[in-house]
C-alpha cells in the first residue's frame, strides 16, 4: 500500500526567489487509518525577497493564520535540510499530494533544489529524488472521485466530513491535515477497474 506525503505551503506571493515561503506541513498516510508520521516548520524570508503587496493585503485580513505562519521561523536551509531528513526516514519513498499540486509543488521543488540538493521529480537531472512518481493532484482526484466540476474542486467546496473536521485555517499542518483526509476519502471512493493488456 503506497505511502502518500500531503503537503500544504503559505507564501507571501506567486514567485520563489523574488517572495519567500513562509510555513509548509506534510502529513505522511495510507489509504486509510491515522498519519504515519507529522512535519511542519516556519521559513525564515530569503535575502532580498519582499512580499508581493495583494498577498500581503490578504494576510492582513487572517491574523491568526499570519502568526501561525510567521511564529519562530528558521533559516531556509536548516528546514529543509531537516525536510530531506523527515522524507528519508520514512518507511518508504513516498508520493507527494497537494491541492494544488501545480502551486505547492512547484514551490517545494524549488526549495529542495536550492538548499537541499534534491528534488520533487528528478527525471533526468541531477539531485536526489525524495519522491516516488511525479506526484498527485488532489483537485483532480476530487474532481474524478465526486463528480465536481473543475471549479467546483478549485473552490474546495467540501463537506467537513470529508477534511476529517479539520478546519481550513490557512495554518499549513491543518490544511495538511483535512487534505490528507480528503485524500482518503478520494481513495476510498474509487471504482477498480480492469486495463487492458498493454501492447509492447
Amino acid at each position: 500500500m503506497a505511502l502518500y506525503v500531503v503537503t500544504d505551503i503559505e507564501t507571501d506571493g506567486p514567485e520563489p526567489g523574488g517572495n519567500s515561503m513562509l510555513s509548509f506541513a506534510s502529513v505522511a498516510c495510507r489509504e486509510e487509518g491515522a498519519p504515519v508520521a507529522e512535519f511542519a516548520v516556519n521559513l525564515a524570508p530569503l535575502p532580498g525577497a519582499a512580499a508581493e503587496p495583494r498577498c500581503l493585503t490578504w494576510w492582513r485580513s487572517e491574523p491568526e493564520a499570519w502568526a501561525a505562519a510567521t511564529r519562530d521561523p528558521v533559516p531556509a536551509a536548516q528546514a529543509m535540510a531537516a525536510y530531506a531528513g523527515w522524507l528519508r526516514g520514512l518507511p518508504e519513498r513516498p508520493v507527494f499530494v497537494a491541492h494544488p499540486l501545480s502551486f505547492d509543488g512547484f514551490w517545494i521543488d524549488w526549495y529542495l533544489r536550492r538548499f537541499a540538493g534534491a528534488r520533487l521529480v528528478k527525471g533526468p537531472f541531477d539531485g536526489e529524488a525524495l519522491f516516488a512518481g511525479p506526484g498527485l493532484d488532489l483537485p483532480s482526484l476530487a474532481m474524478g472521485a465526486f463528480g465536481l466540476s473543475l471549479a467546483e474542486a478549485e473552490r474546495k467546496p467540501y463537506p467537513e466530513a470529508w477534511l476529517g473536521g479539520h478546519d481550513h485555517t490557512h495554518a499549513a499542518l491543518d490544511d495538511a491535515r483535512g487534505y490528507a483526509c480528503l485524500l482518503q476519502e478520494v481513495l476510498r471512493r474509487r471504482s477498480p477497474c480492469s486495463l487492458p493488456a498493454l501492447r509492447v
